[in-house]
């Protein structure tokens, strides 16, 4: 595994399936926030992330948001009406805060993932974590 290489390659958060989770024995799936799941200015979950949330649930995997945005209030209300718990001010690539979730979600490494769209700190913070990292395009329009 190169440190810099994410592991699978996506345009967008809605091309990572619950069929590709589970083929790939994922039970817990990390995802960035900011221009991964949403474009920095949306104040409030898209349809789109809406139903793929409820999909990825559906299908076994338990959704967590790990991000650098230090806006702890922004990332509660954005996270609450959506049921996935999120972690503010991250801090990635240092990888603390992706150990922690798994541990408080008892999910293993290896059946863990970072989705993401940047390789400094999604991919590094993943790779320090002992897990594998997605990545998707950098979000810049609603599709």
């Amino acid at each position: 595994m190169a440190i810099l290489s994410a592991d699978k390659k996506f345009e967008r958060f809605e091309d990572v399936t619950p069929e590709s989770l589970k083929d790939a024995n994922v039970k817990l799936l990390l995802c960035d926030l900011d221009n991964t799941l949403r474009l920095h200015s949306e104040k409030e979950p898209a349809e789109a992330l809406v139903k793929w949330i409820k999909a990825c649930k559906k299908a076994g995997v338990k959704i967590m948001i790990i991000s650098n945005n230090g806006r702890k209030k922004m990332m509660q209300e954005f996270c609450e009406p959506i049921n996935v718990e999120c972690v503010w001010w991250a801090a990635k690539p240092i990888s603390i805060k992706l150990t922690k979730a798994m541990q408080a979600q008892k999910i293993k490494p290896e059946n863990t993932v970072m989705l993401g769209d940047k390789w400094s700190t999604d991919v590094l913070a993943a790779h320090f974590a002992g897990i594998r990292a997605w990545k998707v395009e950098h979000r810049r329009s609603i599709v």
